[in-house]
């Protein structure tokens, strides 16, 4: 359950646009609500012709392509150093191939993630001293190499540093640092990522009369992916790397790239930034989650289609090995869970287990955020060593919160929604308690949110909708896909496909009808039925049929038009505060604290249906009961024997118990508690 939030719109501004511009209205509509209110960013925006600013302008950009130039003139040896995620491996590839394409004498290392660690490392410094390497490039790291870069030095090594990650209050001592995140940056756009950065390196090095369009002829694909992985915002220069690339993998030369689309069953189908994004990128990614990325830099630079086959083979099976992998610690977490329902009632969640890989925590702190709609984070004890991974909500800066607990850590980093951080397996519960500490110092920890773009009149939904919306693509980070709201629709008919799998519902609101597709939802996560009122989040999307073209109604989110989303959040945060032992005001404990009528409510229900399967909140819903309310009443009946429980990541499983006499619901110490804070 997430609470709903429609975009503020000047509509307006937004006609005004429309008109003057002509414009269909639902894309002015979209624009102004994405902040495109200047019609010449509009058109800018709206541009298909690539434009990039000057790569000089971002600091020490000549410095860095003067000592390149030079290398490649006095053919020295040079290594590109990446890094093992898809934006590193892209940055990588990308370097590396323009090098040897202008005939440098050059070679690439990317550190092991379990076995190094992310960025630069000594050891591997000392190896290339053996190699007879005088300038190390780094791309997608090194801002924070201090002593690698003065070791390196010392060596007599030479480094140019590329990255975009936060600059830290020293900067090492390296020939160019060239970091767009610089305070003495003069660059108007910050906001590349690694292979972002290499690509305007590139330009640098081709000088004032290189050729822009044939640079992305060559290496735009590789920039696109490297930037969608990396989950940066997709406007201004980095929207125009990513149309740029889409268009030249949707018909690509490269043998892996065409080997990653064909294994993931996208040969022939149409390529977007969004279908990139889960597809090509996870199997990327797989690799350096669980070994050496050398495989996907290899399969990105290969001309030979055997070659590429094969090596996209592995990354495929290396993907499912990670994903099953994900799926074993989810399985663990989801018992732990059910044997401790006070793990999830904190404002963080935070879960440890023992040799928790690495490479997937991440992976799992974010599901096991998406399920709660709360800041996750998820730590593997590894002897008396642990390591940990946490993302966020909108609203929560989880970097803010392991600063405020860095004492107890021996190496932190991130950002607002991302962080990673070791300490002393000894300091978990410490850590715990301090964070816990932190959130409970906010007043209002932030609920869970679906943002729509806008609703919809239902009369409007029609094929050329689309074509509105294709304008604004790429989709991604900085630019989401668009969501819309259907208010106050009345379901006429749910049929199931798939065996129950999926759902089609044909709805409708005065004279216009519409048939929406709810896909992957069995019967416990969809109690609506034919004759509800509701109001549905949808996407829209093209939909192929015996040489025509439709349009297609995808719900993502469902929810009765009576029922406050918000309210209800709410009301279950209080019996969460309740139940951990954290203070909660009188009014509050009235709000959660059931009668009778309630208690008998739930009886009957389980009683007629035999128990019940899905999630508490869809519960809720079939009973018109408020959620913290409802909850309340099942931990008293488990409480006096009435029921059982157990409750995971997506669903409960309830069963009546058989009980001889009668209860007196007032005995039971829930019950018995709320009544004290009031009383």
């Amino acid at each position: 359950m997430r609470k709903w939030t429609v975009s503020q719109l000047d509509k307006a501004q937004a006609l005004s646009i429309s008109e003057s511009m002509g414009i269909p209205m639902l894309l002015s509509v979209l624009l102004c609500i994405r902040g495109y209110t200047n019609e010449e960013d509009i058109r800018k925006f709206l541009n298909d012709e690539p434009k990039f600013s000057d790569p000089f302008v971002i600091k020490d950009m000549d410095k860095a392509a003067q000592r390149i130039r030079f290398a490649i003139e006095e053919s020295e040896k040079i290594c590109v150093y990446g890094d093992y995620d898809a934006d590193g491996v892209t940055a990588t590839s990308l370097l590396y191939s323009y090098l040897q394409s202008v005939g440098a004498d050059v070679v690439y290392y990317i550190p092991s993630r379990a076995d190094e660690g992310y960025g630069m490392n000594l050891e591997a410094i000392n190896g290339f001293s053996d190699q007879g390497i005088k300038l190390i490039v780094t791309v997608d790291n090194g801002i924070s190499a201090l002593e690698e870069i003065a070791y390196a030095n010392s060596l007599g090594i030479d480094t140019v540093i590329t990255d975009h990650h936060t600059v830290p209050e020293e900067i090492p001592d390296a020939v160019a640092v060239v970091d767009p995140h610089q305070e003495d940056c003069p660059s108007l756009f910050k906001e590349f990522s690694g292979v972002g950065v290499a690509l305007k390196l590139v330009m640098a090095i081709e000088g004032e009369y290189g050729d822009t369009r044939q640079i992305l002829d060559n290496f735009a694909d590789l920039a696109a992916l490297g930037t969608i992985g990396d989950v940066v915002s997709l406007v201004d220069e980095n929207r125009t790397i990513v149309k740029e690339g889409v268009k030249l993998i949707a018909n690509s030369d490269r043998p892996g790239i065409r080997a990653l689309l064909r294994i993931a069953g996208y040969e022939d189908k149409p390529v977007t930034a969004s279908t990139l994004a889960y597809t090509v990128v996870p199997r990327i990614n797989a690799v350096g989650r669980l070994g050496l990325s050398t495989k996907s830099v290899e399969l990105l630079l290969t001309e030979d289609e055997s070659e590429a086959n094969a090596l996209a083979q592995e990354l495929s099976e290396d993907n499912a090995t990670r994903q099953q992998i994900e799926r074993d610690i989810l399985s663990q977490i989801e018992e732990m869970i059910i044997n401790d329902p006070a793990l999830t009632m904190q404002s963080i969640i935070i879960i440890d287990g023992e040799n928790w890989h690495q490479g997937v925590i991440g992976i799992v702190a974010a599901r096991v955020k998406s399920a709660f709609g709360k800041p996750c984070i998820i730590i593997s004890r590894e002897g008396d060593k642990a390591r940990g991974s946490g993302r966020s909500v909108a609203g929560f800066s989880l970097s803010d919160a392991i600063y405020y607990c860095s004492d107890l850590l021996t190496h932190f980093g991130g950002h607002p929604m991302a962080v990673g951080f070791s300490l002393d397996s000894i300091d978990i519960d410490v850590f715990k308690e301090a964070m816990y500490d932190y959130a409970d110092s906010f007043e209002d920890m932030p609920l869970p949110e679906l943002n729509l773009d806008c609703k919809l009149n239902p009369s409007l939904l029609d094929i050329s909708l689309l074509e509105s919306l294709s304008a604004l693509e790429p989709f991604g980070a900085g630019n989401p896909s668009p969501l819309f709201g259907l208010y106050n629709m009345h379901i006429d008919d749910v049929k199931e496909l798939s065996g129950g799998k999926h759902r089609k519902l044909t709805l409708s609101r005065d004279k216009s009808i519409v048939t929406a597709m709810c896909f992957n939802t069995d019967i416990s996560g969809f109690p609506y039925k034919a004759g509800d009122t509701v109001d549905l989040a949808i996407a829209l999307d093209k939909n192929f049929y015996a040489g025509n073209t439709y349009l297609s109604v995808i719900v993502r989110d469902i929810k009765l038009s009576k029922v406050d989303n918000e309210a209800e959040l709410i009301s279950e945060r209080i019996f969460e505060r309740f139940s951990t032992g954290r203070s909660i005001r009188t009014e509050d404990a009235l709000k959660i604290l059931p009668d009778r009528n309630d208690f008998s409510r739930v009886y009957r229900y389980l009683r007629d249906e035999g128990g019940y399967s899905g999630a508490v909140d869809m519960l809720a819903v079939k009973l018109s009961l408020p959620l913290g309310k409802l909850r309340v009443v099942l931990v008293a009946m488990c409480e006096l024997g009435l029921l059982e429980i157990r409750e995971g990541m997506t669903k409960a499983e309830i069963s009546l118990c058989q009980v001889s006499g009668k209860v007196d619901l007032d005995t039971a110490p829930i019950i018995m508690e709320l009544k004290e804070v009031y009383i």
